[in-house]
């Protein structure tokens, strides 16, 4: 959650797929000037106590050194309206609830650390899900898989593809990946074909390896659910993000391509989040949140 308000705010901008080198500097003479101590953020005057203070504290939370232009009344009664830059976040009075609005923007309650509209779609999705059956679906897994995960996936994509090159060391990380179709090209196309090929095929795994590595398959016709997938896929956001996209077993999506290594990390973030929301106090239980969290 954390993430991505700071990156909705201004302060980080993430990509699952491209990342800047960590520890780059532009220039080399810049490394070897002294630092110099950040000025305060620049924040409006608001009276201690108030909506308006808990609005900022709120904001604040997640990145401190976010400056804040603005803070008042919300076009909704309940609500904070804060301005930082160009965007703008609504808080509840009682500093609990951040809205995000615009593309992309969901309701968070800061105290449980949780992405309310995110958990809401994650169980869409895997409600989504339940309709393909197991048989239906590639499986490449270890022996004692630690979690599961479901991909989109197509012919031609090349991150598709550059997934499917490290499939074993997913397996190794202790990660079982569940494949679906997502022609994304469309229904009837040759991509979608493809698909269709390779879950005809006699050998489903091997027919799409092969596919992954560029070969031609056999053209193939049976009675499949290739079709079924894709518009589960489309139900699900697949056309929006586009492949491939990695799905947790609760429906949460962590992106396009994710290195392995960092796609267990994100697994084990969330595991241990989960674990601790289980443990947490009901909301109400405490005073207003106050300090950092979320990952």
């Amino acid at each position: 959650m954390k993430r991505i308000l700071l990156a909705m705010l201004g302060a980080a901008s993430l990509s699952a797929c491209a990342q800047a080198p960590q520890g780059a500097v532009a220039n080399p003479a810049e490394a070897a000037k002294p630092a110099v101590a950040a000025a305060m953020p620049a924040t409006p005057k608001v009276a201690a106590g108030s909506a308006e203070a808990r609005a900022v504290a709120a904001v604040r939370s997640l990145n401190a050194a976010v400056a804040i232009d603005k803070v008042g009344p919300a076009p909704m009664p309940g609500f904070r309206e804060v301005v930082a830059g160009t965007q703008v976040v609504y808080v509840s009075d009682d500093g609990d609830y951040l809205f995000l609005p615009g593309p992309g923007g969901a309701l968070f309650n800061l105290r449980a650390k949780r992405n309310l509209t995110q958990d809401t779609v994650a169980g869409l999705r895997r409600d989504l899900l339940k309709a393909i059956p197991a048989s239906e679906r590639i499986v490449f897994a270890p022996a004692s898989p630690k979690y599961t995960v479901t991909v989109f996936t197509d012919a031609e994509c090349g991150y598709c593809r550059k997934l499917h090159s490290e499939i074993a060391e997913y397996n190794r990380q202790g990660i079982a990946v569940e494949y679906l179709a997502f022609p994304r090209m469309g229904l009837g196309t040759e991509d979608y074909k493809k698909m269709v090929s390779v879950w005809c095929a006699a050998d489903r795994r091997k027919a799409l390896t092969e596919v992954k590595a560029g070969r031609d398959l056999p053209a193939r016709q049976c009675p499949n659910t290739v079709e079924q997938q894709y518009r589960i896929g489309l139900q699900a956001g697949v056309g929006e993000t586009g492949t491939p996209t990695v799905l947790t077993a609760d429906g949460v999506q962590l992106g396009g391509y994710v290195p392995p290594a960092r796609l267990r990390e994100a697994l084990d973030r969330l595991a241990a989040e989960a674990k601790g929301a289980a443990k947490a106090p009901p909301a109400g239980a405490a005073g207003p949140a106050s300090a950092a969290g979320g990952a």
